[in-house]
């Protein structure tokens, strides 16, 4: 019953959703979702943290960088996930999709190297 909780908990968030919307595509390094949604990177973390808790979510670490996709080895999961995703509006990401494609532009001109705010330019793994 608690592991039900955690997973209705973890979707009921538009944030959340919002990521999982993203993550349907493919394997996103935190630096991509942070761009895709415009937030702050702490914040963002907190939100991967509820849905790596829920089983909803892996994570891969590469160097520094932390790597996410979903998690698809458990079907019942998988089959929530699925109805999620098909229940939220492609206009609800539309725009989180658009930043994130010029994210990805810049990232790839400029050979992962992105700027982090009060910090040198730094590799943001692929």
């Amino acid at each position: 019953m608690n592991e039900l909780l955690t997973i209705f908990k973890a979707l009921s968030d538009e944030t959340r959703l919002r990521i999982i919307k993203l993550l349907e595509k493919g394997e996103l390094c935190v630096c991509d979702i942070t761009a895709a949604l415009d937030m702050v990177q702490p914040k963002v973390s907190f939100h991967l943290n509820a849905l790596k808790e829920a089983g909803l979510i892996k994570d891969r670490k590469a160097g520094r960088w932390i790597h996410y996709s979903l998690e698809n080895s458990d079907m019942r999961k998988r089959f929530l996930l699925l109805t999620v995703m098909e229940g939220v509006s492609a206009d609800a990401v539309r725009d989180d999709r658009k930043r994130l494609d010029v994210f990805m532009g810049k990232k790839k001109a400029n050979g992962n190297v992105v700027p982090i705010a009060g910090k040198k330019k730094q590799r943001c793994g692929v």
